[in-house]
């Protein structure tokens, strides 16, 4: 099984290219990221939706726990994400970090904190992801 590369990662289509963000770190212990806001991250009332706060929570911790899992030969899915919208925030760039709580062989929990260019924190959460052989259908 290949590992997950940078390039890999940052490369791929969907939402995470979609929001402009990107993959600094990926590791067993913890995986970074960064993006600089613009409209499209934005609500009704001009500030970050909650959603890119979930979905840059989920996306770290998905990263992560693949990390440990696929060498296992295994894939993730979110079973839970618990996100606390912490400050609202229009503009500049954020960075967030995930590192694992548990790392099982069944289950992985990782934490993940959002926080702006002043080291604001902006973001919490809490994702807990299935395990998954990958000889196994998803859904």
């Amino acid at each position: 099984m290949a590992d997950l590369t940078l390039e890999m990662l940052n490369a791929l289509p969907g939402w995470v290219r979609e929001m402009g963000i990107v993959i600094l770190s990926a590791t067993p212990d913890e995986v970074t990221c960064e993006w600089e806001l613009a409209e499209k991250h934005h609500q009704g009332y001009g500030i970050v939706h909650g959603g890119v706060h979930c979905g840059v929570i989920e996306t770290l911790a998905s990263v992560g726990a693949a990390v440990v899992a696929r060498p296992r030969g295994q894939r993730v899915v979110g079973l839970e994400n618990n996100t606390s919208f912490i400050r609202a925030v229009r503009s500049g760039k954020l960075h967030a970090v995930a590192r694992p709580v548990t790392r099982g062989r069944t289950t992985q929990v990782w934490e993940a904190w959002i926080r702006d260019d002043k080291e604001q924190l902006v973001a919490q959460g809490r994702v807990r992801l299935l395990c998954v052989d990958e000889d196994k259908a998803l859904g």
